[in-house]
Formats: structure tokens, C-alpha cells, sequence
């Protein structure tokens, strides 16, 4: 009985790991204390002083110790989970969050590696946008709970106004001004998730009907599909930055060029992302940003938690306080980072919708009517193919 007893005190501690998300009082007295090593991308200075601020708001009421984890391919992190779990290290990995969308979310559901579901029972949920904002399904795949989103994107083209005056209304006018102007375009080499977007938007813009993008790619329908990339690719290539036998690594990289006169056209994901460079000196105040005239593609980042985590309940912590009214405002805000907010402005407060009211979206940013239509993004497994493709048919070493 002696022994049975002794167990018995020893399942709390145990349980701890798994406290129901929905007993927030429960979720932040046991993540006081903790460290939570976010693996998220860190090519970005904005981005990173981001999220040494967050670090410091939930260390500040949480008492949770946030550390950024940079990298340069999330598809890294995803693989040091699955590598853990075929070792057998089911507990207190090395990662207890990560910034995930796509492809790489997609995998980590597949193969059992996530925490879950969380995010529609921490209390930051109640303000997010769920019906109006692509929330619930992440490419096409259900998020079912197992990611918090963060912040909305959408695909625009930063252009220098002084050399590109006027918006390009589709991929042919992008050809034919590339063409025309031999040099001044590039985009970030895949599979930088930058470079793969440009992708898929080219994809998305050729095709008169994109249903077929909603289901996964199949080798009796890829070929014909993808056929009309590939032309464009072909006719497009000569004329990018340096004939298209280099491309700048990442999306930062891009927008140098155009800070340093090498080219006028970079594509991002951000909309608030010229207005916010033009802030920080990092491009001109003649950029400006369009889209295309049939819609652009957009999605929601996300951040979740791998099945291992040590550090559970420090990482709702952070998931929770990024949904808050506060991160997101402060996030939308150009002079930080220009990222679209997850939340519904209907279901805030006076005091927090006024906070977002009262910012100033800058020169280079589109108002969310100007915007236009959000294209839906395509079944992952048409990015993997496509930009494992696209490395045998243009690939060059870095």
C-alpha cells in the first residue's frame, strides 16, 4: 500500500505536461518558471526584436522564460521532433514551439508529433476572427486545434515607384515588363518559403480554375497542371537579376536589392512590410506595394507545440498572449512589423479596437479594401513538388 501510495504522489508531476488547456488558472501557475525555446525564424531584425518584446511581456506576468531559436528552414525544427520521437525522447524535447505553417504543419499532424488540440481553449481565442480570417484550415489542412495563429499574410509586390511607376496586373504583365527591363526583378531562391510563395502565386495567377490546387497533387494530374509554370518559368528566368543564375537567399535579401538600385520588383508576404522597411530606412519612400489584379494569395502563421514539449503550459502562455489584443496591435503596427491581425474588431473592447484605430498604416500600405480578393493557398503537397522541381530545373548554388 506503502508503494502504491508513493506512485500515487508521483502522478501530478507527471500530469503536469498535460494540464487541460482550458484551466487557464491550472496553465499559468505551472508555467511559471519555465523556459520555452521557440524555434522560429530568425532572418528578419523586426521580426526578432518582436520577439524579444513578447519574451518580455510574459516573463514580465507570466514568469515564463521565452528564447528564440533562429532559423533558416522550419522544416529543420519539424525534423529534430520526428528524430526525437524515433529515439524514444517523448519528454522534455528540445523545442517547445514553433512558428509553422504549411507544408511543415502538415507533416508534424501526419506523423503524431503535435501537442493538442489548445488553441481554442485558451482565452485570447474568444477575440480571434475564426470565421472571417483563414484560422481553421491551414493549406487546405484542418488545424483541429493543434496550432494558435498569430498573424495573417497576404502576397504583395513592393515596387520602387521611381524606376516601376505603375502596378503590374497579372504574371503575363510581370513577363512582359521582366522582359522589357532585363534584371530588375528576382525573387528568394526556394525552397525559401518566400521563393515558393512566388511560386505558387505564379501558379495560381496562370490557371483559369484553381479548384484542382485545393486537393493534393497526383502524379496523373501534376504534369498538365504545373505545364503553364513551367513556360512561364522558361520565358521569365533570362531576364531576372543576374540571367537567373543567382537569386538572393532570403526575402530581407531581396528588399536590399532594391535598397541598393539593383532591382524594383520583390514580392512579400507582408502588406505592411514596405511601409515598415521605408520606416527603418531599409528601402526608399518611393516604394510602394500592389497586387495583382485577380487577388493574391494569403494564410495565417501559426505557432504550435511539438508532443514532447517539456514546457506545455509556458508555451500556451505564449501562444495565448500573441492572440492578445496588446501583441496584436503592436504586431499590425508598421513602425514594428505590419503583420495582419488574427482578431475580429467586433469582439474587442472599445479601449483595445481604439489602439488599432488609432494606428497608422503608413504610405506603402493597402488598405484592407484595396487588398482585394484572398486567393486560397494550395494543397502542400503542390509546394513540395513544385519546389523540389523547380531546384532540378533552375537551382543554383548559393
Amino acid at each position: 500500500m506503502k508503494h502504491l501510495a508513493y506512485l500515487a504522489a508521483l502522478l501530478p508531476t507527471v500530469a503536469l505536461a498535460q494540464t487541460d488547456p482550458a484551466d487557464w488558472d491550472a496553465v499559468t501557475a505551472a508555467a511559471k518558471g519555465q523556459t520555452v525555446y521557440w524555434n522560429a525564424w530568425g532572418g528578419s531584425t523586426t521580426t526578432n526584436d518582436f520577439i524579444a518584446w513578447v519574451g518580455d511581456r510574459v516573463a514580465e506576468d507570466y514568469g515564463v522564460t521565452l528564447e528564440h531559436v533562429k532559423l533558416t528552414d522550419t522544416a529543420d525544427a519539424v525534423t529534430r521532433v520526428l528524430a526525437e520521437k524515433q529515439a524514444g525522447e517523448d519528454d522534455d524535447g528540445a523545442i517547445d514551439m514553433i512558428w509553422i505553417n504549411g507544408a511543415n504543419f502538415a507533416a508534424m499532424k501526419e506523423q503524431d508529433l503535435l501537442f493538442g488540440p489548445f488553441a481554442e481553449q485558451l482565452p485570447n481565442w474568444a477575440f480571434v476572427d475564426a470565421e472571417g480570417k483563414t484560422v481553421q484550415t491551414d493549406f487546405t489542412v484542418p488545424v483541429e486545434g493543434y496550432e494558435a495563429p498569430w498573424a495573417m499574410a497576404q502576397v504583395v509586390f513592393i515596387h520602387d515607384t521611381a524606376d516601376l511607376a505603375e502596378p503590374l496586373g497579372d504574371m503575363g504583365a510581370i513577363l512582359e515588363w521582366a522582359q522589357a527591363n532585363p534584371g530588375r526583378f528576382t525573387y528568394p531562391q526556394p525552397p525559401d518559403f518566400l521563393g515558393t510563395t512566388f511560386l505558387k502565386q505564379a501558379l495560381v495567377d496562370l490557371m483559369d480554375d484553381t479548384s484542382v490546387l485545393a486537393e493534393p497533387a497526383t502524379d496523373d494530374n501534376y504534369d498538365a497542371v504545373t505545364a503553364p509554370l513551367w513556360a512561364f518559368l522558361d520565358d521569365l528566368t533570362p531576364a531576372l537579376w543576374r540571367e537567373g543564375r543567382a537569386y538572393p537567399a532570403t526575402g530581407p535579401a531581396q528588399l536590399q536589392l532594391i535598397a541598393d538600385g539593383e532591382v524594383d520588383l520583390a514580392i512579400s508576404f507582408s502588406p505592411g512590410e514596405a511601409t515598415a522597411a521605408i520606416a527603418n530606412n531599409q528601402l526608399p519612400d518611393t516604394a510602394r506595394t500592389f497586387v495583382l489584379d485577380g487577388g493574391t494569395i494569403g494564410n495565417a502563421s501559426f505557432v504550435a507545440v511539438p508532443y514532447n514539449s517539456g514546457s506545455t503550459e509556458g508555451a500556451m502562455v505564449v501562444a495565448n498572449f500573441l492572440m492578445s489584443p496588446e501583441a496584436q496591435a503592436r504586431a499590425q503596427d508598421p513602425n514594428i512589423l505590419g503583420y495582419g491581425t488574427v482578431l475580429n474588431m467586433d469582439a474587442l473592447s472599445a479601449e483595445d479596437r481604439a489602439a488599432f484605430d488609432a494606428l497608422e498604416l503608413g504610405i506603402a500600405t493597402l488598405s484592407p479594401a484595396e487588398l482585394g480578393t484572398v486567393q486560397a493557398e494550395p494543397h502542400p503537397s503542390w509546394m513540395t513538388r513544385i519546389a523540389d522541381d523547380w531546384i532540378q530545373r533552375y537551382g543554383v548554388a548559393q
